[in-house]
């Protein structure tokens, strides 16, 4: 505490101006006429009513500056409502901007009323005003400067850390955590907590260490969450031996790893594909009386369906829904991506897997009736859980079966985007029913989307298939004109076919087209038109000997 005293003073001794050191002008006045006393009598007699004070004190809004609103705010830090509704008085209804001193004095008494939530806000606000402020106010120093005029607690310091990672401002509030170390104030578990977290999640993991060895220093001691977070830490530098180093440090502090700490073990175990390692935390779970939640069990699924094992996954589904978890829409997601990635859309019998636990009794396709169960419990799917159906079902060219999902879609008002168009206009194409992938393109336009490369290449390769060139060749000029889609492959692909035929006025035709429309020839092009002339020369040569 001495330590904290000594630099409370230092601070107000270095600063640069007088801290609440009011004009000694002012103490020879009547009272009638001393500012300070006219503004304080009557904001305790209005403070019902703010119009009737701005009234009253007119003639001296002139003369209130923020040296003025802190004199006032510290003659009323007794009654907190009253500094309150002052402070919220001339920063709402004057205009004037309050400055960091008077900030830092309403949260003091703010805190020390035990109005913590007010504060809070307060100090959010503050630091959200500084930061473009030249030079850079410091909202922590002014904080102790209030200490040596105001009622304080110590919790406003814990607040500070916290206000600035509510802001986003990370770096600031570990700069703040270390002032209060210097100082001699040891800040909170929970400040500590928020730190980590904010920490962790900009990736510092070095400045996760700092802080957790300076809680050590300074006699923090640790909770589970402190412990948790830095197992998280842990998993993402990928050092396993720190991790159970860690992990029996943790117990013999007193604390037995929670369903959080095994669940992050047991994702960072699926992301790094060790996935015996995470099937043997996942049995540890039940010897120690931790059940596994959704979480581990989506994560176990989740990394067997990335190997190949859908079947395994969806064992491990319908042990879950039989111990009474509710699948969400991530579980669901998992085995439809699963199955759509395998390519088994037909899958003969999922009956058997979830008719006791789910009462279902049809035989559709394995990822589809997923999607209707998934439906059943309430959950809404989303555009790209359908667009990994659509895709599926289309590269099986189950066109029936897509153009139904994408109905479905829009009776849900889930409004198809490029990806889902460009999987059932392709599909189409293959199938050679181009008119109907060209209805789709309008339809598109009509709903403000534009169709992209792969969608006209397909259209074309439809075209090609049938052998329409004039067909062909009026799709290319139509994307071009219409898109500004320049298809240069699909076009030398048109002269290719055509040098092909011998017929080489019409790819001189189909050149002179592209160069029109802006679209530049390259080496393939002049390959196909050379050897389209080479081909026609010798025509010409064979009929001549004729």
């Amino acid at each position: 505490m001495i330590s904290w005293k000594l630099t409370a003073i230092s601070y107000k001794v270095d600063s640069n101006r007088p801290y609440l050191e009011p004009s000694s002008l002012f103490h020879l006045l009547p009272q009638t006429q001393n500012r300070y006393n006219i503004v304080n009598s009557n904001l305790k007699q209005h403070n019902s009513n703010l119009a009737l004070l701005h009234t009253e004190v007119k003639a001296l809004l002139p003369h209130l500056g923020t040296q003025e609103v802190s004199r006032v705010l510290l003659r009323c830090q007794s009654d907190s409502s009253t500094a309150l509704s002052f402070f919220n008085w001339v920063k709402n209804d004057l205009g004037l901007r309050p400055s960091t001193q008077n900030y830092c004095i309403v949260v003091n008494i703010l805190a020390w009323s035990r109005k913590f939530s007010q504060a809070i806000k307060f100090l959010c606000e503050l630091v959200e005003l500084v930061k473009d402020d030249l030079p850079v106010e410091d909202v922590f120093k002014n904080l102790v400067l209030c200490t040596e005029d105001c009622n304080w607690d110590p919790v406003v310091f814990d607040m500070l850390v916290k206000a600035y990672l509510r802001m986003g401002r990370v770096r600031e509030g570990l700069r703040s955590f270390r002032k209060m170390l210097r100082v001699g104030f040891v800040p909170t578990v929970i400040a500590s907590n928020h730190l980590l977290n904010g920490l962790l999640k900009l990736s510092c993991t070095d400045r996760c260490w700092e802080v957790y060895e300076d809680m050590e220093r300074f006699g923090i001691p640790p909770n589970l969450y402190i412990f948790n977070i830095l197992t998280h830490v842990l998993c993402k530098d990928g050092d396993t031996g720190k991790v159970n180093k860690f992990l029996e440090k943790m117990e013999e502090e007193g604390f037995d790893p929670d369903i959080v700490t095994y669940n992050t073990l047991i994702s960072s175990y699926c992301r790094k594909g060790r996935l015996d390692d995470a099937f043997y935390l996942y049995k540890i779970m039940y010897r120690r009386g931790v059940v596994p939640d959704l979480v581990s069990c989506t994560a176990l699924m989740n990394s067997l369906c990335k190997e190949g094992r859908v079947r395994e996954a969806h064992q491990l589904f319908h042990r879950m829904v039989h111990r009474g978890l509710s699948p969400d829409i991530f579980t669901y997601k998992t085995l439809i991506h699963g199955y759509c990635k395998e390519g088994k859309m037909q899958e003969s019998r999922i009956r058997e897997r979830l008719l006791s636990a789910l009462n279902l009794g049809n035989r559709p396709f394995a990822a589809k009736n997923l999607l209707e169960v998934m439906t059943q419990d309430g959950h809404k799917p989303e555009l790209e859980i359908y667009n990994e159906l659509i895709k599926s079902f289309c590269h099986c060219d189950c066109i029936a079966e897509a153009f139904r999902l994408k109905m479905e879609m829009v009776d849900k008002e889930i409004k198809p985007n490029l990806v889902t168009y460009g999987a059932v206009i392709g599909c189409l194409s293959r199938l050679v029913r181009i008119m109907e992938g060209e209805f789709l393109v309008s339809e598109m336009v009509a709903s403000g989307m534009l169709p992209d490369l792969g969608i006209c290449r397909a259209l074309f390769n439809g075209y090609f298939r049938e052998n329409d060139i004039d067909k062909a060749q009026s799709l290319l000029s139509f994307f071009v004109k219409e898109f500004q889609i320049h298809d240069r492959e699909s076009f030398n692909a048109l002269i290719r076919i055509t040098s092909g035929k011998g017929d080489f006025t019409r790819s001189l035709e189909i050149q002179d087209m592209m160069l029109k429309m802006g679209v530049l020839p390259n080496p393939l092009k002049c390959k196909y038109v050379i050897e389209g002339l080479w081909k026609a020369r010798r025509v010409d040569s064979a009929s001549l000997v004729k």
